[in-house]
């Protein structure tokens, strides 16, 4: 674990490294979602079996999120990606990274696609959508209402959330409702060029798409096919948005997969992400922590 500050606000970094890798290996940069997610969620599912799968894992929790450091302001959705280059520059990272983005996740994973394509191998997303005027009224809207029920009715929602999601989806609700309601995230995060269909046209980063069948997102899957050339999605029956700590196992063969086909050429990642890889990762996620 370490607390790092990238563009002066300190960041919780966690980095998983496979044991005994050579040099030159894949790198894959894990980014959480929105208000009540952290790295956490990453950590207890899928983290270590990329790990056992032969990737360097590097996770961190989103500037206002989990450990890292919560600013009153600096909320626009550049800083998120601002964050993302300014932390592979402190880690020396020297390739191209496989994103893995989960919801808001994904979004930030695009933004930086679209600016620093020379800086990403792969994406991969579940549960997300790039950042076009449709997801800016979404999150408005999303965001509108949690500062409401978090300022009118903490007390009361806080209570309905603990005896129909559990305490520690409660506790996670507080600490976001203090996020919407005490930063300027709400006002910020929105306030952005809306990413366009020509945009997306022109962005040549491979691109997989996770999906639970049974969310509002998956209608992004036809939408998504028609605009990147060179993408795939998957709808995992029988789940909606909480599809990365519902089927991690299914999102860990999807996602290895895809990092195992555009791995750099000749590189140790391709031959180590195989069967055996994907073995490995499945026997890690049994005894992840």
């Amino acid at each position: 674990m370490a607390i790092i500050d990238t563009t002066g606000v300190p960041l919780h970094v966690q980095r998983l490294r496979p044991a005994g890798e050579r040099a030159g290996r894949e790198t894959v940069v894990l980014l959480h979602g929105l208000l009540t997610d952290s790295l956490a969620s990453y950590y207890f599912t899928v983290a270590p079996a990329f790990a056992a799968a032969g990737l360097d894992v590097v996770m961190y929790d989103h500037r206002g999120h989990g450990r890292s450091g919560r600013p009153a302001s600096g909320y626009g959705l550049g800083r998120f990606t601002d964050d993302l280059g300014a932390l592979l520059d402190r880690l020396e990272i020297p390739g191209p990274v496989h994103l893995v983005g989960n919801s808001f996740g994904g979004t930030v994973s695009f933004g930086y696609a679209l600016r620093r394509p020379d800086r990403v191998a792969s994406i991969s997303v579940v549960e997300s959508e790039p950042a076009t005027a449709s997801w800016a009224r979404k999150i408005a809207g999303l965001l509108d209402r949690v500062r409401h029920e978090m300022t009118v009715n903490e007390s009361e929602a806080l209570d309905w959330i603990a005896a129909h999601r559990g305490r520690r989806t409660a506790r996670l609700a507080r600490s976001a409702g203090r996020l919407v309601r005490d930063t300027a995230i709400a006002a910020e995060l929105t306030v952005c060029e809306p990413v366009t269909e020509d945009a997306l046209r022109l962005l040549d980063c491979p691109v997989l798409a996770v999906y639970g069948a049974d969310s509002d997102l998956c209608e992004q899957a036809p939408w998504l096919r028609s605009l990147l050339p060179r993408s795939r999605t998957v709808l995992v029956p029988g789940h909606e948005h909480s599809v990365l700590v519902e089927a991690p196992g299914r999102v860990r063969d999807e996602v290895l997969g895809w990092i195992a086909e555009h791995a750099a050429p000749g590189g140790p990642g391709g031959a180590r992400l195989g069967e055996g890889g994907r073995a490995a990762a499945a026997r890690a996620e049994v005894n992840a922590p």
